[in-house]
């Protein structure tokens, strides 16, 4: 049995991994869907305050109270950067960190530095201006995929409730330096590629193989990878595929570089 903490993206909460939290239970899992701060049906928390540290102690709070030994902390999109920053805080409960169709920050980084599009980061930072008060984005329209990635096999029931239920992010999320000591350096991780949304194991592979010494890391035996043949939201488009590749990480499969 592995207990699975759940950190959602930009502009969703915990009400997004319903479907892959229900799986993981009936195979015999724990499964902690996380809502941050100023996100799903704690929205009515958001302020000018609201910010990446906020979001890591949301993380840090399930860890405590809910005490899993050797945790799989899953982090989507924006928040993988909680998720590493509450895995960096209790190494002590975290056996595994689960990159979900996101890069790879660092300490020092912002949400915004892990952006690989600098024309995604100057539209939001204007629509923040312009329709957020300068301190909150509002979720654009889902046609809009430069912003909200690619949303491939996603039916038009899950897009409703997609567009229903997302809420305004707080722009100190994306803005907020992580922080990170180094206490979770060495955990074994596992990246997951949406390959409808650009990047695959292949893509990897071709970075490697030039020799950067910056990709290194992705070669060491700690680091397994899969690929996922969908958009940026398995979790809505194949919550079943999505849960076993959950599990399979869990057991330290996947696809190693080195």
């Amino acid at each position: 049995m592995t207990s699975f903490v759940l950190v959602s993206g930009g502009y969703t909460g915990g009400w997004i991994w319903r479907e892959v939290a229900a799986r993981l239970r009936e195979r015999g899992h724990d499964a902690y869907p996380v809502t941050l701060t100023g996100m799903g049906d704690r929205r009515h928390l958001a302020g000018r305050e609201t910010d990446l540290d906020t979001h890591v102690e949301d993380v840090v709070q399930v860890l405590d109270h809910e005490q899993p030994r050797d945790a799989v902390v899953v982090g989507h999109c924006y928040g993988l950067l909680p998720a590493l920053g509450a895995a960096d805080r209790r190494p002590d409960r975290v056996g595994r960190v689960v990159y979900l169709d996101t890069g790879m920050p660092a300490d020092g980084d912002t949400g915004f530095d892990v952006m690989p599009d600098p024309v995604v980061r100057d539209r939001l930072l204007r629509r923040a201006e312009e329709l957020g008060a300068g301190w909150r984005l509002p979720p654009p329209p889902l046609a809009d995929e430069q912003l909200w990635g690619s949303l491939a096999g996603v039916t038009p029931a899950a897009r409703e409730r997609l567009e229903r239920l997302a809420a305004p992010q707080p722009l100190a999320t994306l803005t907020r330096p992580l922080r990170l000591t180094g206490a979770a350096a060495e955990m074994p991780a596992t990246g997951v590629f949406c390959t409808a949304h650009g990047t695959s194991i292949a893509t990897l592979e071709a970075l490697v193989a030039t020799g950067d010494p910056r990709y290194a890391i992705l070669t060491e035996p700690r680091v397994g990878f899969f690929d996922l043949d969908t958009g940026h939201y398995p979790m809505l488009s194949r919550p079943g595929e999505l849960t076993d590749v959950l599990i399979r990480a869990a057991a330290d499969e996947g696809r190693r570089l080195g």
